[in-house]
């Protein structure tokens, strides 16, 4: 059975060769056969993976410990759950999770965007399948999860402990499939270079491979969050770890490209700036997968050093090379349509709002590579930690929060200050107010978090002054109910609704990050059984810890585990208890 998972898996890398090159041919030379048989491979491809999947996911769940990949992520105790999903619990694992989920999405673009998309689906292809090709490559030749070991274990060491949490269970599908996602868009963006089509055909066509990358790689992000809160005892939701930060980057740079793409559709502008950020996106994407790989940072989330960093450098350079040639070499007819009318615009706003999110991400790759870069150079790994980021990052978050509550104000090409002001008005007193009620009837007096709060205040209230505009709008002239004309309203404009119900998330999300960040409180002490502790906050209140002493025990997973057993009183009445594990 191993045999026949590492045969798919070589068939599987043949065939995607195969149609990266064929496919290529066909479109130099106009053989539509050559492409046909190269979008054959291409299904090919999907089809050998997937029974290579199948088959590992058989030796995790019958336990076939002889296999090395299952004996190191896998026992006799693993709940069924946690033999299945174990199968990007490793490292040689995940990667052939990679391919796979890449295999189908390629499989999907060219089951419905055949028809209509003949001219750059030979490049698509050869994009698309060069990727997959890669990834197998390693699968086949340097981590592979069929490999045999020459003894019989009776039975295997089991998934890491720190990785039997729901929130890390799902972190790396979730996360997976927002990466890969974003493939798809790059390979049209290359298709388009290559076949010099220089209008936003390239863009609509893959805005929903856009958005869904951005959503889930938005979610995967938020279950890391959540898995460390809950696992590492951070002592919080973000700890600016380096693997954290590289899935954190592509999204810094995908974003702004999601906003500038609408100037590109509603005014023929930026078409450069958006080809650049894709190409980035891209780029960042298969970093971020190298971070995580090959162990170069280390990192609680890093699985070992391996052979396969160097691999992953040379295919990032080699793409990134391709596509900037490509870039530069259109550089001229990809000059915009239009010009910038005004300072005083959406597209000002939209071009700033890049240019921030480009600046975070600088700081974040920056802070996240620094330790490579002095160990380069003075031969010593120096770490940058949180205070680095939270400082350079907060003044820039500032902003961006400021222009998500401009940009849905100002119209496009340009607009009368006057108007401005009086669009803004309301906004800024909300506001305002926002953070003098804060101060005068929560107590909250530190500078930073007043500030926080009213900018969000700010942008809240103008994001809900859209959703009341139109929904007025269509309650006097079509006499609509409020709910009904909210219903349609969002009904007939997904997109910009849809937008502004991200905002408020977003948002709210600000909230609590200043609310935490402001008024967190840390400490530690040494306590013996019987002794309490305090922890006050100038805005909750007191809290009395007192511990009781640890018990021992297994798992359901036959784990031993350690809890502590301590009650809590707040402000002198009893709240509860806490029983943390490990």
């Amino acid at each position: 059975m191993p045999n026949i998972g590492y045969v798919a898996m070589a068939l599987a890398l043949a065939l995607a060769l195969y149609a990266t090159v064929v496919s290529v041919i066909g479109a130099r030379r106009r053989i539509p056969e050559l492409v046909t048989s190269s979008r054959n491979a291409a299904f090919g491809v999907t089809g050998f993976l997937t029974l290579a999947v199948i088959i590992i996911e058989y030796l995790l769940i019958t336990g076939h410990y002889q296999t090395k990949y299952v004996f190191e992520v896998s026992n006799r105790a693993a709940p069924l759950f946690y033999r299945v999903t174990a199968l990007w619990g490793g490292q040689d694992g995940s990667l052939l999770f990679w391919a796979w989920l890449m295999s189908i999405f390629s499989a999907l673009v060219l089951l419905k965007k055949w028809g209509s998309m003949r001219v750059m689906m030979p490049y698509v292809i050869a994009v698309t399948q060069i990727t997959v090709a890669f990834f197998v490559m390693l699968v086949v030749f340097v981590a592979n999860p069929f490999e045999q070991l020459d003894f019989f274990p009776p039975d295997g060491s089991g998934l890491n402990p720190l990785l039997r949490h729901f929130g890390m269970v799902i972190h790396p599908p979730v996360l997976y499939i927002g990466f890969v996602s974003f493939v798809i868009p790059y390979a049209f963006a290359v298709a388009a270079l290559i076949t010099k089509q220089t209008s936003d055909l390239w863009i609509r066509t893959t805005r929903r491979w856009s958005l869904v990358g951005w959503l889930f790689l938005s979610l995967g992000i938020l279950l890391g969050g959540w898995w460390a809160y809950d696992v590492l005892g951070w002592g919080g939701y973000w700890g600016w770890d380096p693997v954290e930060n590289a899935s954190f980057i592509p999204w810094l740079v995908a974003t702004p490209f999601l906003h500038s793409v609408m100037m590109q559709e509603n005014r023929g502008m930026l078409k450069r700036w958006n080809m650049a950020l894709i190409i980035l996106t891209f780029a960042l994407v298969i970093e971020g997968t190298f971070l995580t790989r090959s162990g170069v940072i280390s990192s609680v989330h890093t699985f070992a050093q391996s052979a396969i960093g160097p691999l992953f450098l040379s295919f990032i350079a080699i793409m990134f090379a391709a596509s900037l040639y490509l870039f530069v070499s259109r550089w001229e007819i990809l000059k915009s349509e239009n010009e910038l009318d005004s300072l005083i615009s959406r597209e000002s706003v939209f071009l700033l709002n890049n240019l921030i999110f480009l600046g975070i991400g600088v700081v974040v790759w920056w802070g996240t590579h620094f330790p490579l870069f002095s160990e380069a150079l003075l031969g010593e790994k120096i770490v940058v930690g949180p205070p680095f980021f939270e400082q350079t990052t907060a003044p820039l978050w500032a902003i961006v929060i400021i222009l998500m509550g401009v940009a849905p104000l100002i119209p496009w090409r340009r607009a009368s200050l006057q108007k401005l002001w009086s669009t803004l008005a309301g906004p800024l007193i909300a506001g305002v107010a926002t953070a003098a009620a804060l101060y005068l009837i929560a107590g909250i007096q530190l500078p930073g978090a007043l500030l926080g709060f009213g900018l969000c205040g700010f942008t809240l209230a103008a994001t809900l002054n859209e959703y009341w505009r139109g929904v007025r709008a269509r309650h006097s002239a079509r006499g609509e109910s409020y709910p009904t004309a909210l219903w349609r309203l969002v009904g007939r404009n997904h997109r910009r609704y849809g937008g502004y119900l991200i905002h408020i998330g977003v948002i709210l999300l600000a909230i609590g990050v200043v609310g935490s960040r402001s008024y967190q409180v840390e400490t530690q002490q040494n306590l013996a059984i019987g002794d309490s502790m305090n922890i006050t906050s100038p805005i909750v209140g007191s809290y009395d810890i007192t511990y009781h002493g640890l018990r021992e025990g297994d798992s359901p997973d036959d784990r031993l585990i350690t809890e502590a057993v301590l009650s809590v009183e707040f402000n002198g009445q009893p709240a509860g208890s806490l029983i943390p594990v490990r």
